[in-house]
């Protein structure tokens, strides 16, 4: 690689070259010309990798350690070490990260992003040692940036770097949509309503009971994403291209490994077998299975929000949601169920990525997947469009939430499901003849039993009291 500065048309460019030949890179560019072909060659997402925050961080964090565990080995030179340190630290202060251009959907198994980052930190490193910007001296980005390394072991140590804080960020947003769940279960407590089973009447419980639920199921899953951080703590630097640490020192794992620790405070290893780590990607298929059980999980929520709030004089009508905006363009009045429906949506998102991701990663050959990339992009966006989805279901559905208390009473008195609460009383077949009467007659089980003569009143109270049917009790 050179550097020739000259002017043009547009404005100042230089000139950098590779083995494929010489190309103009606008002057004040931190990237180079390997990242150029791959912005032109790649245009196929429209999001580059600085829509990944984490993942720049975390190509900075790698290339930091190796640089670390290179000085200590006396593999690169003194200043050549230091600069490429203090070119990362300048990244993960947030500096540099609209220099990294590259679609993050590419091929060549991720080697482009790698580049992007190299070439950055050495033209970045190469200006505080003095140096022009695409000269690559004293800092080359292959000879210093990416010493003891390949794309093959950087790349995915990054990925695995960058989905720690994701999906612990995920967990938070979760734990906040627990909370508003929770609340609402004890807020509706007292407020007893008609269970349904197959969409028909089935037996009382309290409203709050079954928002409880709905907090339940988020908490399990916010433990299973905290479980799936541990997947991704293994780590193979110092397996360079594929697996057998060739051009990098017998000691240079062990270090740049322990680096990584002490930088992200993230406890890695290195894995035992670094050729099977190289093409391995079972862990993002896992996560991405732990990822869509969360979807799937809350859009069972969200179809339930939208039956329970359906009306709200033709439906259940059992809550009402926040009214967030207009619903319809030709119906006045009509409000629609716009956050648990965006939500639904998310869902079939991230269920599509899962198998986006599994296709990936079965498609792996030999030595390595080449399919990272994809991974890489599917699992960012669901989790990121996930963390979202909490957010705004807590803080914009859930917080407002409110029950119609005095319709959710009168559905259940008026049901014939209460019915099965004078089983243990009479037997099945009674109460199912009784129950087979009211729905004909279309008057109350309550009428019927007392008319027939079957229970006397109080007895038919006691079992019939429906703060007592939403609690485990068998009554004779």
């Amino acid at each position: 690689m050179g550097n020739t500065t000259e002017q043009n048309a547009a404005g100042f460019f230089r000139l950098e070259h590779d083995f494929l030949g010489e190309r103009p890179i606008p002057a004040d560019a931190y990237y180079g010309v390997q990242t150029l072909r791959a912005k032109e060659n790649f245009d196929i997402t429209g999001v580059p990798i600085s829509h990944a925050p984490e993942m720049i961080r975390a190509l900075a964090y790698v290339k930091k350690a190796a640089a670390l565990a290179n000085l200590e080995l006396n593999i690169i030179p003194e200043n050549v070490g230091k600069a490429i340190a203090q070119a990362c630290d300048e990244i993960l202060a947030g500096k540099l990260h609209d220099h990294f251009i590259v679609d993050m959907i590419q091929g060549g198994a991720g080697t482009s992003t790698n580049m992007n980052a190299n070439e950055v930190i050495a033209n970045r490193a190469n200006e505080l040692l003095g140096s022009a910007k695409g000269l690559y001296a004293p800092v080359h980005p292959n000879n210093h940036v990416n010493c003891s390394q390949s794309t093959n072991d950087a790349y995915p140590t990054a990925f695995r770097l960058a989905l720690n804080p994701l999906l612990s960020d995920l967990t938070e947003k979760m734990v906040i949509l627990q909370s508003a769940f929770q609340k609402k279960a004890e807020e509706f407590s007292d407020v007893v309503k008609m269970g349904r089973t197959q969409l028909q009447d089935a037996v009382p419980m309290t409203l709050g009971q079954e928002f409880g639920a709905y907090a339940t199921t988020i908490g399990e899953d916010v433990q299973r994403v905290r479980e799936a951080r541990s997947l991704v703590l293994e780590i193979n630097m110092g397996a360079t291209a594929i697996g057998t640490g060739i051009n990098a020192p017998p000691e240079y794992t062990r270090q740049v490994t322990e680096h990584l620790r002490k930088l992200t405070g993230i406890p890695v290893i290195t894995s035992p077998n670094l050729i099977e780590a190289t093409w391995d990607t079972g862990a993002y298929v896992q996560i991405s299975g732990i990822l869509k059980r969360v979807a799937t999980k809350l859009s069972k929520i969200c179809n339930d929000l939208r039956l329970l709030s359906s009306g709200p004089r033709c439906g259940l009508n059992e809550i009402n949601l926040p009214k967030m905006q207009p619903g319809s363009s030709i119906m006045p009045g009509k409000v629609n169920p716009v956050i648990p429906e965006v939500v639904n949506q998310v869902a079939f998102q991230v269920i599509g990525n899962d198998l986006t991701i599994t296709f990936a990663a079965e498609h792996g050959q030999l030595e390595l997947n080449v399919m990272e990339p994809v991974i890489a992009y599917n699992l960012f966006q669901s989790i990121e469009i996930l963390k979202r989805a909490c957010q705004v279901l807590a803080s914009k559905c859930v917080d407002g939430i409110t029950a119609n208390r005095e319709h959710c009473r009168s559905l259940v008195e008026n049901s014939v499901g209460i019915v099965t609460a004078l089983v243990p009383a009479l037997g099945y077949e009674t109460s199912a003849a009784i129950a087979k009467e009211a729905l004909s007659c279309g008057r109350s089980i309550k009428e019927l039993v007392l008319d027939k003569k079957l229970l006397t009143p109080e007895k038919l109270d006691e079992l019939l009291s429906i703060e007592n049917m939403v609690q485990p009790r068998f009554v004779r």
